[in-house]
């Protein structure tokens, strides 16, 4: 006989669906300082304010500042078309683990609000 499924273990395959947060359309918080070290260029300090400004930001800390700088010095390589094929795919894994993408909002568990 089977062994009866156990969805509140938590080491259960049987879990119910990851609950999800829903994330605000728009939010007042802060946009954090860019990081000292270097010259930021006018199109990267517009991007910063605007990675600050997403809905997924409502979820970020500021201890979360030094990977939205790399997002920002990738994108910005990207753009030059001097990036480097591990700057690439770099960029590419660091927008998703910020909820950057669809896959990456899946992953985290996070939804757009609809207000």
């Amino acid at each position: 006989m089977p062994k009866a499924r156990q969805p509140n273990s938590p080491n259960s395959r049987y879990r119910e669906a990851q609950k999800l947060t829903v994330l605000p359309l728009e939010h007042n918080l802060p946009v954090p300082e860019l990081p000292a070290g270097r010259d930021w260029s006018d199109h990267e300090r517009a991007y910063w304010v605007e990675l600050w400004e997403t809905p997924q930001a409502s979820q970020w800390d500021d201890s979360t500042a030094g990977v939205v700088a790399a997002v920002v010095v990738y994108w910005s390589a990207i753009l030059a078309g001097t990036a480097s094929n591990a700057q690439h795919m770099e960029y590419r894994h660091l927008v998703k683990a910020l909820g950057l993408t669809p896959e990456g909002m899946r992953t985290l568990g996070w939804v757009m609000g609809d207000e």
